[in-house]
């Protein structure tokens, strides 16, 4: 890219904080940046013309867990580790709500619902035995017990006839929430760079030289938001998972209300604007879907459309209206990678498909690094 000495000068110098990701956990990096230092150049490289990764792909569930989730978290860690997991959610979808308000970012609380298919019995009695247990284990997060039972009140089918219900649980508006945050990024002096993706960096003495498909500049500091993609740049247990989605034409009269859980947490699904948005199915391929390209496969929009057509909306016709993926970060732990890897670069990834609900606070922890 052939730049000017004007636009180095006013945009590529004297930098001291570069940003890599403009998801949830890049721009509230950035936002706790400039309260800690008003005066600091501050700026985002983000590759897409829009955020890429989850960010403005996810379903928006404000969720922190449903019980079958938290039964096998119990089993791979212990309870502190458990409670902190939900705390930190807890935490974050309120430090999302104070942040930018409830009506920038849709925020609606229904409450979620996992629904067990007729053949889980097992499971489906095992997370009935532990309710009690469970509810008193995240006391302390909730002040009040979080699960109860919930008749299938929206006629569901194949399905046992009773939810297990978070009452805490709600939805945002994806695109309301990363909107309200990058015009808040904007107003604050945050110079956001789309288009603008990057290929290797070199650290030295005085911080970090960043060479991008577009131009080479120096950094004092260098903050890693990548989640699914941060493999490319640092060497550590977070690999990407795909995570495809799709959504219904407006369905008169649909009077499903609320984020539900099926299967596991394999499959989830809830209302928006008359229609519902529907994703999951990454057990029917882990390894294909352990991948950072975008895009859909027939195996997995298959059985979407055929658990659509089954048991969330038997007996009411439907269109689809659209497609699409994201890519979230994982790892064997589901604890999120908050670290300063180097004398000038840190990082804040691997969210665990938990962005919408930890993306602030982790954004936040990754600032307070420096």
């Amino acid at each position: 890219m052939n730049l000017s000495y004007w636009e180095y000068k006013t945009w590529l110098s004297n930098i001291d904080f570069t940003i890599v990701g403009s998801g949830i956990v890049g721009l509230n990096c950035a936002l706790i940046l400039r309260q800690k230092y008003p005066k600091a150049k501050i700026i985002i490289l983000e590759k897409g013309i829009l955020p890429q990764g989850a960010s403005t792909k996810n379903a928006g569930f404000a969720c922190f867990g449903s019980i079958s989730e938290i039964c096998a978290d119990l089993k791979q860690h212990s309870e502190q580790e458990v409670v902190q997991l939900v705390q930190k959610r807890y935490q974050g979808i309120q430090l999302l709500r104070k942040n930018l308000g409830d009506a920038n970012i849709g925020f609606k609380q229904y409450g979620g619902h996992e629904l067990f298919l007729k053949k889980q019995e097992p499971l489906y009695q095992q997370c009935l035995s532990n309710l009690a247990t469970i509810n008193e284990l995240l006391f302390p997060v909730f002040n009040a017990p979080a699960f109860n039972t919930h008749n299938n009140s929206f006629g569901f089918q194949h399905i046992k006839e009773t939810y297990i219900t978070h009452q805490f649980e709600a939805q945002i508006d994806t695109g309301m929430m990363m909107n309200s945050l990058l015009q808040l990024a904007q107003t604050n002096n945050i110079l956001i760079l789309n288009g603008v993706a990057v290929e290797h960096f070199v650290e030295h003495a005085e911080g970090i030289t960043i060479k991008t498909n577009l131009f080479e500049f120096k950094t004092k500091k260098m903050m890693i938001a990548t989640n699914g993609f941060a493999s490319q740049f640092i060497k550590a247990n977070v690999k990407p998972a795909r995570a495809q989605v799709l959504i219904t034409k407006p369905i008169a009269d649909l009077h499903i209300k609320g984020t539900f859980h099926l299967d596991e947490g394999y499959y989830y699904f809830r209302n928006i604007n008359q229609r519902i948005l529907f994703g999951g199915g990454r057990n029917l391929d882990f390894k294909g879907e352990e991948t950072s390209t975008f895009g859909q496969t027939k195996l997995i929009q298959n059985q979407l459309e055929t658990i659509l057509k089954n048991t969330i909306l038997p007996d009411i016709p439907f269109e689809i209206d659209h497609r699409w993926s994201g890519i979230m970060g994982i790892g064997e732990r589901k604890s999120p990678i908050v670290k300063q890897l180097s004398n000038h670069v840190f990082c804040g990834v691997r969210l665990g498909g938990m962005g919408v609900a930890i993306g602030s606070l982790i954004g936040k922890e990754l600032a307070n690094l420096t």
